[in-house]
């Protein structure tokens, strides 16, 4: 929360006005403006004159900006599925960076292990878990992992998942929609499970699942990957509802096009797609790991403890045109 000193003095023409004391200009339009709208200057201007400052455009597009969040997750034990790579992996190192205890999964435990053990030389605290999250016994495994090492689960982000080339619905094969499924639907829903079971215990917890825009609106020659993403949202809705009165929030990212391993899949590594693709963010540009690390760090915080059931967009506009 944003907090300024509300008992300042405030400087107008070179005098010192206590703080409550409503100062007498010479007469003039302003003078009449300041004394029915004091109230407002010090809400807006009081926090300006003692040091705030508004970004240009140019850094609002700066990701930059976004680090000036800082959050503290010290006592905190958070996983990360999907954490070799891209947003996850971005995700696990800013929880870590926040204090944090971090669970980084992944298939890839060879890459997993390498972001734990930089933690470790940062002076955090992580472990590296190998899991599939299409099978439950892993997911099982993960979770007990979890808190054999360090005695709770505070937060998740369910984060793993796959995407194809395009396909036509008709043309798909069953093998390649029920393997998308199965990690993108089944895998969060694994997660779920256990990570709630284990929350409950605590009677606390949070869950950041990843979707997509692809969630909101149809992807074509997708149709797995978009039917997963939905799902996601359902669950994430709904599991909301289940566990709002026991002190669990659940919510979903839904991220639009960033800069990634997996567009560069998705693209076939054509450069003159990706342009393309960049060119329909209202921002102009594709979207850093980073910048979803910050949102799910937001959900994750107390920053967002009204909040559960939301599918947030962060896309750069592109759904709001």
């Amino acid at each position: 929360m944003r907090t300024f000193n509300s008992s300042s003095n405030i400087l107008i023409n070179g005098k010192l006005f206590p703080h409550g004391v409503t100062p007498v200009l010479s007469p003039s339009p302003f003078a009449k403006w300041f004394k029915i709208h004091s109230f407002w200057f010090e809400i807006f201007f009081v926090p300006a004159i003692k040091g705030c400052s508004f970004a240009s455009h140019k850094h609002l597009n700066d990701h930059a900006m976004s680090k000036q969040v800082k959050y503290d997750f010290r006592d905190t034990v958070a996983l990360v599925t999907g954490a070799a790579q891209g947003m996850g992996l971005a995700t696990a190192k800013a929880f870590g960076e926040a204090g944090a205890s971090v669970v980084l999964a992944d298939v890839n435990i060879g890459a997993v292990q390498a972001a734990a053990d930089e933690i470790i030389k940062n002076g955090g605290k992580a472990i590296a878990v190998k899991c599939d999250v299409a099978n439950e016994q892993q997911v099982k495994a993960m979770i007990e992992k979890t808190v054999a090492t360090f005695g709770k689960l505070d937060v998740a982000y369910n984060n793993a998942g796959i995407n194809t080339l395009e396909i036509e619905i008709a043309d798909l094969s069953r093998t390649d929609y029920d393997r998308i499924i199965s990690i993108n639907q089944n895998g969060v829903w694994f997660c779920m499970q256990y990570e709630i079971r284990q929350m409950l215990k605590q009677s606390s917890g949070v869950i950041v699942n990843c979707s997509s825009l692809a969630g909101f609106v149809g992807a074509r020659g997708r149709a797995a990957y978009s039917a997963s993403k939905y799902a996601v949202i359902g669950m994430t809705k709904s599991a909301a509802l289940e566990y709002a009165a026991r002190g669990i929030r659940v919510n979903a990212v839904c991220p639009g096009m960033f800069e990634t391993p997996m567009a560069d899949f998705i693209t076939d590594g054509n450069k003159a797609v990706l342009k393309e693709m960049t060119k329909a963010a209202p921002m102009g540009r594709l979207g850093q790991p980073e910048e979803i690390a910050d949102a799910v760090l937001w959900l994750c915080s107390d920053g967002s403890s009204y909040v559960t059931g939301e599918a947030l967009w962060v896309d750069g506009g592109f759904l709001s045109q």
